[in-house]
């Protein structure tokens, strides 16, 4: 079965999210911080336009001040 444009647009999409998500949390783990739930959201990855919105997910208050911390420039860059 042939690929069609519309659907190789539909996978470079979230394709395009996959890698996003990969280099977030690759970026993430860097700075000492792991969201758990960090994922594509599959509701926007569903459909013939696709979103692809990456889903940051749930995490705990640990998680949320590491994560605060990694993102202020006078605390991040002391790691």
């Amino acid at each position: 079965m042939a690929t069609t444009g519309r659907q190789r647009t539909v996978t470079d999409k979230v394709g395009e999210a996959e890698r996003a998500c990969e280099d977030l949390r690759d970026a993430l783990r860097a700075a000492g911080v792991t969201l758990p739930s960090l994922g594509l959201d599959a509701a926007s990855c569903a459909g013939s336009t696709p979103f692809a919105l990456i889903d940051l997910g749930r995490c705990n208050v640990a998680t949320a001040r590491a994560l605060a911390t990694a993102l202020r420039p006078d605390q991040g860059a002391a790691r």
